[in-house]
């Protein structure tokens, strides 16, 4: 049975705690995400669009309320172009290690010291010591910090372009967490990838830096995001759970598979060999992945990701990552819950 075609039933199982955790979404037997991935066809790269001058920079705004709206945005040039940008990311790390050699452009440079600026900030503002697990307050002071921080976009744009940071600035914001909620999901990663679009979009990455944008910057995206998720200890947003892949990211799974297409020895079952994770996690996303929720979960990985020992028994990379691309679609483009706090403006336009 084809394990990205045929739903998994729950664990048989407790958890640690000796409970049953949360129940899977009703409709999880019958129309999840690994099960309807099986019936759509993978995404395709698209070249994104250049913004010209004369500009109409303005601050973006919510637009998606319905599925009719979720509808409208993936028949949109916007909807298109988006998610084949992230088609085009992931192709362009295919094959490639992290450490691989690639193209580093001054913009690549400058948003990576901006994401390191923002990692240092952790070390000024430690965690309150208080006994809850999940939500510690200091981590407002972080966003407190961040919202102030239009002037890192400066940074990375140049002067002619300083007009752009109304309208690009909020996604970036809406990329490291809720502050309200101190919590932190695919849709606030998905806000940092509509931020990097918009780059793209005006110009200032192209493809030749698409690969360093994924090795590079994503993966220093992701270091400041698992940090910030174990100092603050940020709540899941929208979490599902161990019927999903992790409780906060989604993007490192489709790249990282990406990485391993056509690998030599490594396969999908790779994931269980602990030889492997201990020496190759540090250039694979994917492995990476597996090792973090590994540290950050307990007991046996079978019962605490069932998705995730589901998936490795396909058997080849090439198929996980097909089917990455469409749960990426149908899991976090496709739904209200996420996209509602999406946003559109001059550059990522609502049509």
């Amino acid at each position: 049975m084809d394990p990205l075609s045929s739903p998994r039933p729950p664990p048989l199982t407790t958890t640690e705690t000796g409970k049953w955790p949360s129940p899977p979404p009703t409709s999880y037997l019958l129309t999840n995400p690994i099960s309807q991935a099986a019936f759509t066809p993978v995404p395709q790269a698209c070249k994104v669009p250049i913004l010209f001058s004369p500009y109409s920079f303005q601050l973006p705004r919510k637009r998606i309320n319905s599925p009719e709206d979720i509808e409208r945005f993936h028949q949109s040039e916007s909807g298109r172009t988006f998610l084949g940008f992230i088609v085009e990311l992931n192709d362009s790390i295919r094959g490639h290690k992290l450490s691989d050699p690639c193209t580093e452009s001054p913009t690549v440079q400058s948003i990576v010291e901006v994401l390191e600026t923002l990692n240092g900030w952790v070390d000024e503002i430690p965690p309150l010591q208080q006994p809850v697990r999940y939500g510690n307050p200091a981590f407002r002071q972080w966003q407190d910090r961040l919202q102030e921080g239009q002037a890192l976009m400066r940074r990375i744009l140049p002067q002619e372009l300083y007009g752009a940071i109304i309208d690009i600035f909020p996604y970036f914001a809406d990329s490291f967490g809720s502050a309200m909620r101190i919590d932190y999901g695919t849709g606030h990663e998905t806000n940092f990838a509509a931020w990097l679009f918009c780059l793209a979009r005006l110009g200032l990455i192209g493809k030749d830096d698409y690969q360093a944008v994924v090795s590079r910057v994503f993966v220093t995206y992701l270091d400041l995001m698992r940090r910030l998720q174990t100092t603050y200890w940020l709540e899941p947003a929208g979490s599902h759970g161990v019927w999903g892949l992790d409780d906060y990211h989604f993007l490192p799974f489709v790249f990282g598979s990406a990485q391993l297409v056509d690998h030599g020895y490594m396969k999908p079952k790779s994931i269980h060999n602990e030889d492997i994770l201990n020496n190759f996690s540090h250039d694979y996303l994917y492995l990476s992945c597996v090792v973090f929720v590994k540290k950050v979960k307990k007991g046996p990985f079978a019962e605490h990701s069932p998705m995730m020992d589901d998936i490795s028994g396909v058997a080849t990379w090439a198929k996980v990552n097909g089917g990455m691309l469409k749960m990426y679609k149908g899991d976090v483009l496709e739904k209200v819950p996420i996209m509602q706090h999406f946003l559109f403006g001059s550059i990522i336009k609502w049509e």
